[in-house]
């Protein structure tokens, strides 16, 4: 039995679960280790984010380190090192006995066993989950072989699962065969399938250090699931639910999220950050639902709300049905966040390419998690599409 950060709970003969919280060993049981009462469960959707993976997990390190309400937070890996890096409340290795926890050596298929002898385990952590978050990076071991597994048992678990992927550089040609594979086989189980492609990553901030080029993407993901989550979880003043939700993901396709943040509470700045992001795009014609959340301090007019609506949704067919949500936020000041779910689209569409004669003016401005630089923009990054 392994100690690390707290306790180390052997759940099967394959997988060990760690507890930061925890002070006494023990088996884990997956029942008794949910306290949640009846009348707590009531109208509050449970909220899971998966981590596997070396990618994954440093995303959900962050995601932890910013501080999510009514989500949990869990890290996987086939790689007991690497999992030891993961900054969150829950860790599970799996595959013990297939690689004695020294990961799965860039093979998706012992990472897909690893999981696959293992779950029995998450179908009792994904027991009445109503919507999980997947984080991976494809193109290695244990995130492509692992999640579109995962996928598949938060689906036959009834859950919305909602992807996040990562895929790698050209360069590496044998990675980027795999990454094609585990992103298919993504896309056959998740309701939807966001992929974040690190190519272009290089083509926008390939000069910056290594660190807060990957740091973006890390933060994109972040800020999108803790805005999916608050817009769901969080009274707002036109309201969304998670019925709202599941009533859109429901509606044929894939989907996709767009997410825009501005310092300003002018609709056109709102609106151009938040379609025009360079790491992902979608083809608005053949979006067939949409679910539109805005939050923002207390100076957000009635007439800004429809504006930033309308803008987003300009493009859209009259008869898509589209749901609008919005909700102060006294901490925000005159900031605004956008989150956008757009559903409908066959599995291209979804990750799409900006038109290759659009050109990105991309700064530097100040974001929460880098508070020396000096600016009044909350965003890592500002991109902005010059026509």
């Amino acid at each position: 039995m392994l100690m690390m950060e707290g306790i180390v709970m052997e759940a099967d003969s394959t997988a060990v679960v760690i507890n930061r919280e925890d002070e006494i060993p023990g088996i884990l049981d997956t029942d008794a280790d949910i306290d949640t009462t009846e009348e707590q469960l009531i109208g509050c959707p449970k909220i899971m984010v998966i981590g596997t993976g070396g990618a994954g997990n440093n995303s959900v390190s962050l995601l932890n380190n910013m501080g999510i309400h009514g989500a949990e937070i869990i890290a996987v890996n086939t790689d007991l090192q690497a999992l030891q890096l993961a900054n969150t409340n829950k860790k599970i290795l799996i595959g013990k006995n297939l690689t004695q926890g020294r990961g799965a050596g860039g093979d998706p298929e012992i990472a897909r066993r690893s999981m696959e002898v293992s779950r029995k385990v998450f179908e009792g952590i994904l027991k009445d989950t109503n919507l999980l978050f997947v984080i991976a990076g494809m193109g290695g071991g244990t995130g492509t072989g692992s999640a579109p597994i995962l996928a598949q048992i938060a689906k036959d678990a009834g859950a919305i699962v909602i992807a996040i992927v990562t895929t790698p550089f050209n360069i590496e040609r044998d990675r980027c065969s795999k990454a094609k594979i585990g992103v298919r086989n993504l896309r056959q189980v998740a309701n939807s399938t966001i992929v974040l492609d690190n190519n272009k990553l290089m083509q926008y901030v390939g000069n910056k250090p290594i660190n807060e080029a990957f740091g973006m993407i890390d933060q994109l993901i972040a800020e999108i699931i803790v805005g999916v989550t608050e817009t769901i979880t969080e009274p707002s003043l036109i309201n969304l639910d998670f019925a709202d939700l599941k009533s859109v993901m429901n509606s044929g396709g894939t989907a996709t999220i767009l997410y825009g943040e501005a310092s300003t509470l002018d609709p056109e700045t709102i609106i151009r950050n938040t379609i025009n992001n360079p790491l992902y795009s979608c083809d608005f014609k053949k979006v067939t639902g949409a679910l539109v959340h805005i939050t923002s301090g207390a100076n957000l007019t009635l007439k800004s709300t429809e504006l930033i609506a309308n803008g987003i949704t300009k493009d859209l067919n009259k008869k898509v049905e589209v749901i609008i949500g919005a909700r102060l936020d006294p901490c925000l000041h005159d900031r605004v966040k956008v989150i956008a779910i757009l559903t409908g689209l066959d599995s291209n569409d979804s990750v799409k390419s900006i038109n290759k004669n659009s050109k990105f003016n991309l700064t530097r401005v100040k974001s929460k998690f880098d508070p020396g630089i000096d600016d009044n923009n909350l965003n890592r990054w500002d991109i902005q599409l010059i026509r």
